[in-house]
């Protein structure tokens, strides 16, 4: 990536845009990343380190966000993807050290299986974080969104010994659990006599260098869901319910996070490192959920609706599982300078994985015969049910039989080597002030392989809820529901995990599940960049060849017509030209100009493209893959104007235009399924998921960013700043035949804000996040349309200095209690509203 060396000792050259931006991971300051995104010749963002820790964010997802022109997609209270000017996280690269990451999560928002969950990457294993919104040719061009370049912690250039630790606790009210947080970063230079030490010759006197770093965040979040789903029968109201679940959760998420780089530096132009690392985390869930279903024939009232109640209108159901989701990296690599000419190469290998070790479901059913009723509106807080129930005794737990024992595993691992090589030199082709060319190649060779096991259990005994429950009866979501009293955890296991089988469904639907995936890309470029005066400009071309073999098991039929599970095979070759010209114009003052053209792609996601059928009664979701998918592929164009204020502070305005062509839309149907078979563990209404290329789309809009210290202000008042930054999306694609809408996770206003206070031993900042309504997933008609809608957090970070080794902090997050709401069609037909309650953070900062 280009700029200069962000080392506070080495200011960049005005106008120097032909160099290479290596920003020093370790302590690299605010001033540093603003610099290195001045003097950048494409656009990209910097947040450091030490901009990370202002506010409590734990994960990657949750500092991203804070970036102009990227939004937040959340999971179980927690950032997990980020989306780039709109574009879903499936359409974004990430790297680490520059080498490119693979998924570890197996969910993604659109079902690509190609976005990286972020939330398993702790923010103290990071040094610095990039976003670059407009690629250059020496870039990898799977990056249709942008790319989240994470820079690891290193040495800093001056060789000083350092040490980083942060011991921290803190309280989550919902479920009255606490937090762990703890982190350590050092390192040093060694090796040599160290006779040039005072020198300032750091290489010469300690060659070798190490930074070694370890990062654990432990919670054990709580959360309040409903989730209701509509009779959508096209006769009665829309706001009837076919039923609702009143979902009562308890996360354990043990998160951690250590890395190691090595690196030997004899001289100033030689250069060798050997980086690891390894983060992810371990969670636990129980989801303890009382289903109601009436029998679907509403009658309207003044108030809402009446209906009756079903042979199994109530449903008790526990979810116990486990998940373990990790990243692991290993690369090698150097960088030499040669008499006329830059040489840099690099080896590299990643493993994302996720193992869910077992995922129980235990069912029991409502027994009584006899009428029952249940009256109810949308009319709760952010239109959820509000109900009474006549003529059945529902939370009483001896009203409630075994019908169903379940369990399940999956294994998924997506690992990839890579190789690649830069040559960059000096020339005077154009005779400008500065000249030079760079060429590369490279190739990314990966395979992805997905096991699931379903598991039924034989001979259940017909046990009565009240031998497998306990305590009192729950009532949660601010005191609105009650559950009855919890089913036992482990309970069922303990009783009949011996029991365990795999029936012919079950090895019918682990054969579907399975695929085996190998997608090898090669790429080549040749990349020139010129500087003439005020102007600066970088084009050139880069051309990838996709091999492909995408392979799993689908349905099929015998010549008897008889069903039968056959593997199918899919090749996919092609081969890209990806053309990049990009342009930048000092106008002095450090203000400037830039204009941009950008060519990127998208893969089609693994489950995507795959004959498989995916099954998972635990989330009650079907996803089905389409082999002819094609690529999705971009031109985008940018043009901003950037002034850089005085102590890192901005003031900027952007335009961009992504056009799109084939993109990947993911349908989503609902559909009851039979119990059983293939279906087993199937409960109500299940959502169905396919994908289609659609013809072209388009995002479009505008990025305002702005940040300022008003240090002119008198006394004690000069150390206040604020920040702001807003981001409009217009976009659009063909959501079904004749039909057109916004792009899914496409949110037309982003905003972020912050007010701060920085002097003497006070480090305060209350910071703002609020993104509109948007498309979530695509049903079969406008009305059943699925979006995420619109939301605003407040979150504070507070931290004050006792000297120069040793702070305090205190934190507090999602000040708001802001709920994540989803909703069909129109935003008072809720199908699901949970909440976490705030956290709270303390603990002490250490820095030698």
């Amino acid at each position: 990536m280009p700029a200069y060396a962000a080392d506070p000792a080495t200011p960049a050259p005005s106008g120097d845009a032909i160099q290479v931006i290596v920003v020093d991971a370790q302590r690299a300051t605010n001033a540093n990343a603003r610099q290195a995104q001045e003097q950048a010749p494409n656009l990209i963002n910097l947040m450091t380190a030490a901009e990370m820790r202002k506010l409590p964010d734990v994960n990657i997802a949750e500092s991203v966000r804070r970036i102009p022109g990227i939004s937040l997609e959340t999971d179980t209270g927690e950032g997990r993807f980020v989306n780039i000017r709109g574009l879903d996280a499936d359409l974004n690269s990430t790297t680490f050290g520059g080498l490119r990451l693979p998924p570890s999560n197996n969910a993604s928002p659109f079902g690509g299986g190609r976005a990286v969950a972020l939330d398993a990457i702790p923010t103290g294993l990071v040094g610095a974080i990039t976003v670059t919104k407009s690629n250059l040719p020496e870039q990898d061009a799977e990056a249709l969104g942008g790319t989240i370049e994470i820079t690891p912690k290193t040495t800093p250039r001056n060789g000083k010994p350092f040490l980083e630790a942060r011991i921290g606790s803190g309280r989550e009210p919902l479920r009255g659990t606490n937090i762990a947080d703890l982190s350590l970063t050092a390192g040093s230079r060694f090796g040599g006599d160290g006779a040039d030490k005072d020198s300032g010759n750091a290489y010469a006197s300690h060659p070798f260098s190490i930074v070694v770093t370890a990062a654990y965040y432990e919670d054990k979040r709580g959360i309040d869901d409903v989730e209701p789903g509509f009779l959508d029968d096209g006769v009665h109201s829309p706001l009837t319910y076919a039923g609702w679940d009143q979902r009562w959760y308890q996360y354990h998420r043990r998160r951690h996070g250590v890395g190691i780089d090595l690196g030997y530096q004899p001289d100033a132009r030689n250069s060798y490192y050997v980086r690891g690392f390894d983060a992810g985390y371990t969670e636990s869930v129980l989801r303890q959920r009382l289903t109601v279903t009436p029998d679907g024939a509403p009658v309207a009232t003044a108030s809402g609706f009446i209906d009756g109640m079903g042979a199994n209108g109530f449903d008790k159901t526990l979810r116990d599982a486990q998940e373990t989701i990790n990243n692991k990296v290993f690369m090698a690599g150097g960088r030499n300078q040669l008499e006329h000419a830059l040489l840099d190469y690099r080896l590299g290998y990643t493993r994302g994985s996720y193992n869910k070790a077992h995922d129980y479901n235990s069912d029991f059913n409502y027994t009584p015969s006899g009428a029952a009723t249940v009256s109810y509106a949308n009319s709760g807080p952010g239109n959820v049910p509000a109900f009474t129930v006549s003529g059945a005794d529902y939370l009483n737990p001896a009203n409630y039989a075994l019908a169903k024992l379940q369990n399940s595993t999956t294994d998924i691992s997506d690992h990839e080597w890579s190789l690649a090589a830069n040559l960059a030199w000096d020339t005077r082709i154009g005779g400008y002030d500065e000249e030079s060319l760079k060429v590369g190649a490279g190739a990314r060779l990966r395979k992805r392989v997905v096991n699931g096991q379903p598991y039924s259990f034989d001979n259940l005994p017909a046990l009565p809820l009240t031998a497998a429950s306990g305590g009192p009866g729950v009532t949660f979501y601010d005191g609105r529901y009650q559950n009855g009293p919890q089913l036992t955890p482990g309970l069922m296991q303990k009783l009949y995990g011996g029991q365990q089988i795999v029936s012919a469904s079950d090895a019918q639907n682990a054969a579907l599940q399975y695929l085996q995936d190998k997608e090898d890309v090669y790429a080549a470029y040749g990349q020139y960049q010129m500087r003439a005066g005020a102007l600066g400009v970088t084009g050139g071309v880069r051309v990838e060849a996709t091999r492909a073999n995408y392979a799993a098991n689908a349905k099929g039929a015998d010549a008897a017509g008889n069903p039968l599970i056959q593997p199918e095979n899919r090749d996919r070759n092609y081969l890209n030209w990806f053309p990049s010209v990009q342009a930048r114009y000092d106008l002095g003052g450090s203000t400037l100009l830039r204009a941009a053209f950008s060519s990127t792609i998208a893969r089609p996601g693994f489950s995507q493209v795959s004959a498989s059928l995916n099954i998972d009664p635990g989330a009650n979701t079907v996803t089905k893959g389409n082999p002819d998918l094609k690529p999705t592929t971009a031109n985008s164009f940018d043009l901003s104007f950037e002034r850089y204020l005085p102590n890192a502070g901005i003031a900027s305005i952007g335009v961009f235009d992504k056009e799109i062509s084939n993109y990947i839309a993911a349908s989503q149907s609902s559909q009851t399924f039979p119990n059983n078979g293939l279906f087993a563990g199937f409960v109500g209404v299940a959502h169905v998921y396919s994908f289609a290329n659609i013809g072209k789309s388009a995002a479009r809009g505008l990025e305002l960013n702005y940040e300022q210290r008003f240090t002119a202000l008198p006394g004690w008042l000069g150390g206040l700043g604020a920040s702001a930054n807003y981001t409009f999306v217009a976009s659009r694609f063909e959501i079904r035949p004749g039909e057109t809408s916004t792009l899914p996770s496409t949110s037309r206003n982003t905003v972020n804000a912050a007010v701060f206070y920085e002097a003497g031993p006070w480090n305060l900042r209350l910071g703002m996040y609020t993104l509109s309504r948007n498309l979530w997933a695509i049903g079969a008609s406008a009305a059943q349309d699925v979006y995420s809608e619109r939301r605003t957090s407040y979150d504070f970070g507070g931290a004050y200095a006792l000297n120069k080794h040793v702070s305090l902090y205190l934190n507090a997050k999602n000040l708001s209690d802001t709920p994540l709401k989803f909703a069909e069609g129109t935003a008072n037909r809720t199908i699901q509203r949970e909440f976490y309650g705030p956290t709270y953070q303390a603990g002490v900062n250490l820095v030698y």
